[in-house]
């Protein structure tokens, strides 16, 4: 069982940037697809972003293409995802989630995902 801890979070400006964080609380990280997920209020939990075990291949989804980027280091058992160039519709509560199947490379859905984080807010003002 892997726990999942972010931080980073908290109030910007419009314009500005955060760098959030993932903490695993097991190696077995290293061997996981890593994504980040987001829900604002009212509205579903979307993609952000997926990273693959060795971080060769991401993907983003449309909205946050070129601000947003994901990284992992495996050593420190931390994946990251600097945010630049926020905008009021970025802000959310943001979850890091691993796949633990092993079988994708990077997967951009959800239920494919089976350990979750607790979310941390990021608000963005104009």
């Amino acid at each position: 069982q892997v726990q999942l801890a972010e931080s980073g979070g908290g109030l910007v400006q419009a314009g500005g940037s955060l760098r959030l964080s993932c903490a695993a609380s097991e190696r077995t990280f290293s061997n996981y697809v890593m994504g980040w997920f987001r829900q604002a209020p009212g509205k579903e939990r979307e993609f952000v972003a997926t990273i693959s075990w060795s971080g060769a291949s991401t993907s983003y989804a449309d909205s946050v293409k070129g601000r947003f980027t994901i990284s992992r280091d495996n050593a420190k058992r931390t994946g990251y995802l600097q945010m630049n160039s926020l905008k009021p519709e970025d802000t959310a509560v943001y979850y890091c989630a691993l796949d633990s199947s092993t079988i994708r490379a990077i997967t951009t859905q959800s239920h494919h995902y089976d350990y979750w984080g607790q979310g941390t807010q990021v608000t963005v003002f104009s």
